[in-house]
């Protein structure tokens, strides 16, 4: 997995698609919005994501709109029957939940975007879901959103990802598969870590196990960690389950090994196989991640082959976070195209509440789920120390 020249190639990408005058984008927020098309000229339909470009998240972000910018453009060049367009302009939040607000205040008002999509972490898409709402548009494809997001106060927003509670139900129920019920919880002391407990602590409920024997959620910054994971270890848990980025991630698996602990970890598919491998290397191996999207590994599943065929022409290499990307941009389209080039917010909300069982390509979506969706496929991995990915 070579990391470094990932996160190059994705920033050049994103310069390519501008400078050679696609739809596709990476630009600044002072951009003129985009006029109505004439009557009879082909529709141009705009969405507006924020995305960490930058930041704690960069290395998630940037290869998640890469694949959306991948897919973005295949669209357009193979939609000219449609009489449709997509354009997507997406702006930098650094992981920054009040960038991520200013950005959507943006797209909205001054782009006069169709509807907002692929907002990343739960803060921000939160962010995200409440500006939409206030302009009467919609919310597409967040990434790590809250289930919050997921309740009947928020039918403007739909999920392509499953929700946490899915993850945190696979996780669980794997742990007590192998006879781990002590089990304890480590994340970050943010939006996306509390939605992470929560999830977890349901999960355990649901599966009628033993509460969690500990739970730690830390600034990112500062000096608590350390006191907060001997609290953690003196519980002996068997398993622990980490809700943070990457780089905390790493940070906790580190001092927790180093200092004896010998049981399992579990992460949520929000930490990232790359960046984790990459602040890891051999001491990932062992560890167990929850993944939402099929393997981008070379297989017979139809839209991993499309998605690593786009790759294959492109300056891009392929990842978990590209491939969702393209998922969540095809089925953005899909929901369009179905729609007709003269939608309204209230018919593109119709049809993307009727997507409950779409085929992206051998990868089924239900766009309207409720906390829990069963026959969503979740997969757990592990990583050995040279980079091969276990299932």
């Amino acid at each position: 997995m070579d990391q470094v020249r990932r996160l190059c190639l994705g920033k050049a990408g994103a310069a390519a698609l501008l400078l050679g005058g696609s739809l596709c984008g990476i630009r600044p927020s002072h951009a003129q919005s985009v006029r109505p098309a004439a009557a009879g000229a082909p529709r141009t339909v705009i969405l507006g994501q924020s995305v960490p470009l930058t930041g704690a998240a960069s290395e998630i972000g940037l290869a998640f709109a890469a694949g959306c910018r991948l897919y973005a453009t295949q669209f357009n060049e193979s939609s000219a029957a449609t009489g449709i367009q997509l354009k997507l302009l997406q702006l930098d939040d650094g992981y920054d939940a009040a960038r991520a607000a200013t950005n959507a205040r943006t797209l909205l008002t001054t782009d006069k975007v169709d509807m907002l999509f692929g907002f990343v972490g739960t803060a921000s898409s939160e962010a995200g879901a409440t500006a939409a709402a206030q302009q009467g548009t919609l919310l597409f494809a967040p990434f790590a959103a809250s289930d919050s997001l997921r309740g009947a106060a928020h039918q403007n927003v739909f999920h392509v990802r499953p929700s946490m509670a899915d993850e945190a139900f696979k996780i669980v129920r794997q742990c007590a598969t192998v006879g781990q019920t002590r089990i304890a919880l480590v994340g970050d002391d943010d939006a996306m870590g509390r939605a992470g407990l929560a999830a977890v602590q349901q999960a355990v409920t649901d599966q009628k196990l033993s509460p969690l024997v500990a739970t730690a959620l830390v600034p990112s910054a500062g000096d608590k960690l350390d006191a907060a994971l001997a609290a953690v270890q003196k519980q002996n848990p068997q398993a622990i389950v980490l809700v943070s980025l990457s780089a905390t991630t790493a940070n906790v698996i580190r001092k927790l090994r180093k200092s004896g602990y010998g049981g399992s970890f579990m992460a949520f598919s929000i930490v990232g196989i790359d960046p984790l491998y990459a602040a890891l290397g051999k001491d990932i191996g062992g560890i167990v991640i929850s993944q939402v999207v099929p393997s981008p590994r070379p297989s017979g599943i139809p839209i991993v082959k499309e998605y690593l065929g786009a790759v294959e022409n492109s300056d891009q290499t392929g990842s978990y976070e590209g491939l969702e990307g393209f998922i969540a941009a095809k089925a953005a389209g899909e929901a369009i195209r179905r729609a007709g080039r003269g939608f309204t917010p209230a018919a593109l909300q119709r049809v993307m509440a009727g997507m409950t069982d779409y085929d992206v390509g051998g990868f089924r979506i239900n766009l309207r789920p409720g906390l829990r969706d069963p026959a969503r496929t979740i997969d757990l991995i592990s990583i050995t120390a040279d980079g091969r990915i276990l299932r």
